[in-house]
């Protein structure tokens, strides 16, 4: 164990664009001298990291984990112990859907220091990249952000009575899997299954995807058009701005009954 310890870094990497690193962040990865990353960090943002600095990758996919979350946080206390510089660099913001606070909870345990460095979180990120503000005069009051993915061995339950708000926007994280159920339930909670939807995949990057479709349809359509993680999905009115003001790449619009 090294006489000196240094904080340990918890930083928000973006959706994916460099160019939305805050620069904090971009400061701490060029000190560091150990950065942890996930699956979710772009290799644009990888080619940031200078030479000679230890990487190590503790990437998660849905069942499918390189490392155990315990052993993450382990991880980080034990090069931390070493007396070494270390970023724990997520995709997005640290605090959103990233388990950040998690691994903040086990070094204040083990009496390490450590400091959250906010990242643009994909709800906003990639929305604006696809032309959808999350909310807008006459169509949207409030914004939602709803995990799509369950724990391990647990049924997905959320309040689908009160997300299934007309005036609101839901961004769900991780819920390709689960989208079926997501659209059937909302539908059931009596949302519209008219009501616009979108599938965002690799938001704020180069091969950026926007799914145009229904909330009733969106099942059907991201498998129809092999929409694959990291995707988000957005539901409500605001989707269907992202004709006019998508200004990335191109939106696909879907529509079953065509291509039936």
């Amino acid at each position: 164990m090294s006489d000196i310890i240094h904080p340990v870094h918890l930083v928000g990497a973006g959706p994916g664009d460099p160019d939305l690193l805050t620069v904090k962040a971009l400061r701490l990865l060029r000190d560091a001298e150990v950065v942890v990353y996930d699956r979710l960090v772009s290799e644009a943002i990888l080619d940031l990291i200078p030479e000679g600095t230890t990487r190590v990758f503790v990437g998660k996919a849905s069942r499918n984990h390189v490392m155990p979350q315990e052993q993450i946080n382990e991880t980080l206390a034990n090069i931390a112990r070493g007396g070494r510089r270390v970023v724990r660099l997520k995709g997005g913001d640290p605090l959103v859907f990233g388990r950040g606070s998690e691994e903040a909870m086990h070094l204040t345990e083990q009496g390490i220091q450590f400091e959250l460095v906010p990242g643009i979180t994909a709800a906003s990120a990639c929305t604006a990249y696809a032309g959808i503000p999350l909310t807008h005069r006459g169509l949207a009051k409030s914004v939602r952000f709803v995990t799509g993915h369950a724990q391990a061995g647990k049924p997905l339950d959320l309040n689908w009575d009160s997300l299934a708000d007309p005036d609101t926007t839901l961004v769900i994280y991780m819920g390709l899997t689960n989208v079926d159920m997501i659209s059937k339930q909302l539908i059931t909670a009596g949302l519209d299954p008219a009501t616009p939807a979108c599938a965002i995949q690799n938001g704020t990057l180069p091969d950026q995807r926007t799914l145009l479709t229904t909330l009733g349809e969106i099942p059907d359509c991201v498998a129809d058009m092999n929409i694959k993680a990291p995707t988000i999905l957005v539901i409500g009115s605001v989707v269907g701005l992202a004709e006019d003001l998508g200004w990335l790449n191109p939106a696909e619009p879907c529509d079953m009954e065509k291509q039936a």
